[in-house]
């Protein structure tokens, strides 16, 4: 931050003062290892911004000495840091799945109620009645959600539509969503999500209209940046996957894939052969799965609530990949299915809680990491000049109290793209 002297302040459209403590990740790379817990952590410090973008980062005073603000925000003592990047959710459905939550408490596996009929195959069935108008109107009262929990990026997949016509709306209307509300969405292509019925018996054919037909008209019509697959025993096994990742390849879709979720597949070891951005889920990956992504720069995405929501006993193993040097982010992987929350702060807290994950490794992974992992490190998931002004004024006295408190919402304010959308009254 360069002092300006002899001339008067310079004009900026914010600034975030008052706060007891600011904590940030930096750098535009994934942080894996040890370096995953370094922070900048500072008191007193705030955020200048204008034109959507941070210009300096740095103590009050200076701050107030070297710039005029059209809007100046006090934090009133909280923790400022960057807005949370959900990096895995599947946000655009009609109907939820409480009754399924109900089968499970009574001993019904994922996969038996996948089999039966029921699991994502009934979403697809309220999806595929449902319109665009109300689909859209319910992301939208989703995004608020969002915002509310302090999440300003959000991947968003289709996958229950898993038709040509009904995965164009439902990413046509991530497209109008993203334009309309404050909330930035990464579309992602998941028809290989599952078989829909009509295809149940000709597993093959659903494969060929995946390659042949739905992947080039999301590409010619440009409504998705990625391509993902949900890689499992019961659904796209890595033959069908290795076939639809390099058709996705060919028309130009940055990759990100579902694996080693309910088995040790070799998802991961699939995933790092293609260079896929991020590997998703991974609860059953295994060490050797573990050293290809480390080796092929892959981003684990960590989804810790998912194992509790499933009543699963095998869990992400979160604290092993760190220690081998990996760089995960962490998610929601909100769905109306397996995990029904858009909260980060859970997710952080659930990561501490159940991967030994430190509040710095909690706070990187689901900022700058899920940044990275969504090919947006260079402008978001961090406090510094240059990038994109998304920043969170918490009520909490320092960053470690953000994973240490559990089922309290603690964001007072948002700030996305430099402007205040959203302030808790």
């Amino acid at each position: 931050m360069s002092d300006k002297s002899g001339a008067g302040p310079e004009p900026v459209d914010l600034l975030v003062s008052g706060a007891a403590e600011l904590a940030t990740p930096l750098g535009s790379t994934a942080r894996g290892g040890s370096e995953l817990d370094r922070l900048q952590v500072r008191a007193g410090w705030g955020v200048a911004a204008t034109g959507g973008k941070v210009v300096a980062v740095g103590p009050d005073a200076d701050l107030r000495r070297i710039y005029q603000p059209k809007v100046e925000y006090d934090a009133k003592g909280g923790t400022v840091v960057p807005g949370f990047v959900d990096a895995h959710t599947h946000p655009v459905f009609a109907t939820t799945r409480e009754d399924e939550f109900e089968m499970r408490t009574k001993g019904a596996t994922y996969v038996e109620i996948s089999l039966a009929g029921g699991g994502i195959l009934s979403t697809v069935r309220g999806v595929r009645e449902g319109s665009t108008e109300v689909l859209l109107a319910q992301l939208l009262m989703r995004l608020d959600r969002f915002l509310e929990l302090g999440t300003t990026t959000v991947e968003a997949k289709s996958g229950y539509g898993l038709s040509t016509y009904d995965e164009l709306k439902m990413l046509g209307v991530i497209a109008e969503a993203n334009r309309m509300h404050p909330v930035e969405l990464v579309p992602t292509f998941l028809g290989a999500h599952e078989f829909p019925e009509e295809f149940r018996d000709d597993r093959a054919a659903y494969v060929d209209l995946l390659v042949n037909e739905m992947l080039p008209r999301v590409a010619d019509e440009g409504l998705a940046e990625y391509c993902d697959i949900f890689t499992e025993t019961h659904v796209f096994g890595l033959d069908d996957s290795r076939r639809i990742l390099t058709r996705a390849k060919e028309l130009g879709f940055r990759l990100r894939l579902h694996v080693d979720q309910l088995t040790p597949l070799g998802g991961a070891e699939l995933a790092a052969e293609f260079g896929a951005d991020s590997a998703d889920h991974l609860e059953c990956v295994t060490d050797r799965g573990i050293e290809a992504l480390g080796q092929a720069g892959v981003v684990p995405v960590i989804c810790p609530l998912v194992a509790l929501f499933l009543r699963q006993t095998q869990e992400v193993p979160g604290r092993r990949m760190i220690d081998m040097g990996l760089a995960p982010a962490v998610a929601t992987d909100f769905n109306p299915g397996s995990c029904y929350t858009q909260s980060m702060p859970e997710v952080l807290s659930w990561s501490a809680l159940r991967m030994n994950m430190t509040a710095g490794e909690v706070l990187t992974a689901g900022t700058l990491n899920a940044a990275v992992s969504l090919n947006r490190g260079e402008r978001l998931g961090s406090l510094e000049p240059g990038k994109d002004c998304d920043l969170l004024v918490l009520d909490v006295p320092n960053h470690r109290h953000l994973a240490y408190e559990l089922g309290r919402n603690p964001v007072r304010a948002v700030v996305k793209t430099g402007r205040v959308v959203h302030e808790r009254r």
